[in-house]
């Protein structure tokens, strides 16, 4: 993997392909990254320190290893500064699908967020969220009528969780859900990390006319803990341009909408 950087950003590039290379290999050597990165080792255990207190990883002799599982999430402040530009053109992307006068249940998470923030000047939208970060977002939206769910929150990711956050939707219909996960995958389906998050994505689910699933194209094909739902229940998957044509083609001939950005 190339993770030679330049330019002012590249600290944070350089620490977000450290954690794509570990999502791949499951640990890294600091002598490797320093080889590849184009710096010295000394600032390769910076990185590395600041990622471990972030929670990513775990430093041991001579490097680092993984400590993403199935039933793990990356802290929210890690993933926000993951795949900026790629969230940020799916969430154009999404939003742009969505029509006047539409109802819309925002999903959680830092794909989710991209969509609020291209969402904030449009009018005569309806959107319901779990997410206290979307909501901050889009309260500063006058054209769009925003309603929270209530639940008991999730702290770091600022979510809504819990038995008020599922029965949010049991007297609601809605006309679309923009749906982020924590894998994708045409075997299991959509997945999330947590349980209590995977429940609640049902619940939004069972009220809507229409899913679109917003995701990294590093989340294609992987499987998380806890299933939301089969591919069935998918009608539009808007990706980056990262994906594989072999992804790709799986999707497609799941019948699955795809666009991809």
């Amino acid at each position: 993997m190339d993770v030679r950087l330049h330019g002012s950003n590249g600290v944070l590039s350089r620490r977000e392909a450290i954690i794509d290379l570990l999502h791949e290999q499951g640990e890294v050597s600091v002598s490797e990254l320093s080889k590849l990165s184009g710096v010295s080792s000394m600032t390769i255990r910076r990185d590395l320190e600041v990622l471990e207190k972030d929670g990513v990883l775990l430093r041991v002799h001579g490097g680092a290893i993984s400590l993403a599982s199935r039933g793990y999430a990356p802290p929210f402040t890690v993933r926000s500064n993951h795949g900026v530009e790629a969230k940020r053109r799916i969430g154009e992307a999404a939003a742009a699908m969505l029509a006047e006068r539409e109802t819309v249940i925002l999903d959680v998470g830092t794909t989710a967020l991209a969509v609020a923030n291209a969402l904030q000047e449009r009018r005569n939208l309806t959107v319901l969220t779990p997410s206290l970060h979307a909501a901050n977002v889009l309260s500063r939206s006058p054209g769009i009528r925003l309603m929270l769910t209530g639940g008991t929150l999730a702290p770091g990711e600022l979510s809504m969780v819990g038995d008020q956050a599922e029965e949010a939707f049991s007297r609601l219909r809605f006309d679309t859900f923009v749906m982020g996960v924590g894998g994708i995958d045409v075997e299991a389906g959509c997945t999330e990390f947590v349980l209590d998050d995977a429940r609640v994505k049902r619940a939004a689910l069972a009220t809507v006319k229409r899913c679109i699933v917003v995701t990294d194209s590093s989340k294609l094909g992987k499987v998380t803990f806890a299933q939301v739902c089969t591919l069935d229940e998918v009608d539009v998957l808007v990706t980056d341009s990262g994906a594989s044509e072999e992804d790709l083609a799986a999707f497609e001939a799941a019948h699955i909408e795809m666009v991809v950005v």
